[in-house]
């Protein structure tokens, strides 16, 4: 089973940007997007076999996550029970047989920090809703977290400290999320690698010189980490600041 995850940032522009050519290539079982900044009559795509889960923001124009599967979910849930960040189309849940598929685009603290106290609330609410998820059967998560969690994550480490999606409390708080029992699957098989990012920045010059992030990540449950085969990022494919990543299961 293949699951993929991208930032498209903004649905109707990655379709002009050959969003349905990649979707077909890779045949994914499951494909979960972030900031989608559609509702469903603003864009046009539909792929045959495919169940699709919109959760759009209320704020038009802004986030919202949706999720195309090939495998009829045994019940959906759309938030965390949190009105401030429900609002703004943050989570999706799935449930399946043998696991929890949870869709996140977790709030951005803003260049100068402004959103702190509340990423900090959601962070906060979201591992308490995981974990109640988490004693139920084992939990996949997938999304764009905003922060690179350590200094192998982000190309130009010292330069970025304080600095939105790099200070000590966001990074301090993805670590107690691993914490309370998920794995990171890209660094577990990766322990070493340097230079694998998932977002750059639109300034000129940046992407081609890989100048990265990491911050969009596969976390699964520690009980579940002998079912990842592989764990993908698809740093040629185009169409938005982030690029996909992805994970195959037994």
């Amino acid at each position: 089973m293949k699951l993929i995850s991208w930032n498209v940032a903004g649905f109707r522009a990655c379709l002009k940007k050959g969003f349905a050519n990649f979707f077909e290539e890779e045949n994914a079982d499951i494909v979960c997007l972030q900031e989608v900044k559609a509702e469903k009559d603003q864009y046009d795509f539909s792929p045959s076999g495919y169940y699709e889960y919109l959760f759009p923001a209320k704020r038009k124009g802004y986030s919202g996550t949706l999720i195309y599967t090939k495998i009829k979910p045994i019940s959906v849930k759309y938030g965390i029970g949190e009105v401030e960040y429900d609002q703004e189309g943050r989570n999706i849940t799935l449930e399946f047989n043998n696991f929890y598929l949870v869709n996140c685009y977790v709030p951005n603290v803003k260049r100068n920090l402004e959103r702190m106290d509340s990423r900090m609330r959601y962070e906060e609410c979201f591992k308490e809703y995981i974990m109640k998820l988490e004693k139920d059967k084992p939990v996949i998560i997938c999304g764009d977290f905003n922060v690179a969690h350590t200094e192998m994550d982000i190309k130009n480490a010292k330069q970025n400290i304080g600095n939105a999606g790099f200070t000590d409390e966001e990074r301090e708080k993805f670590s107690e999320l691993l914490d309370s029992g998920l794995i990171d699957t890209f660094r577990y098989y990766n322990k070493e690698k340097t230079d694998a990012y998932t977002w750059w920045s639109y300034r000129k010059g940046v992407r081609e010189k890989n100048i990265g992030w990491r911050i969009d990540y596969f976390l699964v449950s520690k009980r579940f980490i002998h079912q990842i085969t592989n764990t993908m990022i698809y740093k040629e494919v185009l169409g938005s600041d982030h690029c996909p990543i992805g994970i195959e299961i037994k």
